[in-house]
């Protein structure tokens, strides 16, 4: 691939890893009335558990020489976090955020719920603050590995992904473990 091509996919990448967690961000103050997509965590959360497994799947293909597979699950991973995206976002500019310990979905979290929450208060939002702080720098990662495994920079490709595997993989699983603490809070 020539040069020229090489710069406008570079430039693509860094645009997405830009404009994206703007776009997240700026989506969450907007709020659309009527419709109920409560449905939808589960789903999202389910996705990110996919997207763990079909991670771990790439991995073993590319360790076992397979590079179709390997990419062909890629591309599945990276539509599969797209989708949690899109799901996420419609989400959240569609329903109010949830409270985690909030037991009696009043929207507050009381100081007898902190209480009867405990320590656990303080390991959800650790996970919580370090996913949310991941996924937005995953976005970058994922983009340039991408591109260089797709442009046949395999070196370059290889030396991105480990770095990009374990966050990636961490935002996937700590995606369905925050789930999974939060889902007895929602309403």
């Amino acid at each position: 691939m020539n040069t020229v091509n090489q710069k406008k996919y570079k430039q693509t990448a860094i645009a997405i890893s830009v404009i994206l967690p703007i776009a997240v961000a700026t989506l969450f103050s907007v709020k659309i009335d009527g419709y109920d997509f409560g449905f939808l965590p589960s789903i999202y959360a389910t996705i990110n558990g996919i997207t763990a497994i079909v991670l771990l799947s790439a991995y073993f293909a590319i360790k076992k020489k397979k590079k179709n597979l390997h990419k062909n699950l890629i591309n599945v991973a990276v539509t599969l976090s797209i989708s949690f995206l899109v799901m996420y976002v419609i989400y959240h500019a569609t329903s109010e955020s949830t409270v985690f310990g909030d037991s009696n979905h009043n929207g507050n979290l009381e100081d007898v719920e902190s209480l009867a929450l405990g320590g656990i208060k303080y390991l959800y939002y650790f996970i919580l603050i370090t996913h949310i702080i991941l996924s937005i720098i995953i976005t970058p990662f994922v983009c340039f590995t991408y591109l260089k495994g797709w442009l046949g920079d395999y070196e370059g490709h290889k030396k991105l992904t480990r770095i990009t595997f374990p966050l990636w993989m961490y935002v996937a699983v700590t995606g369905v473990i925050i789930f999974l603490m939060i889902s007895p809070y929602y309403n």
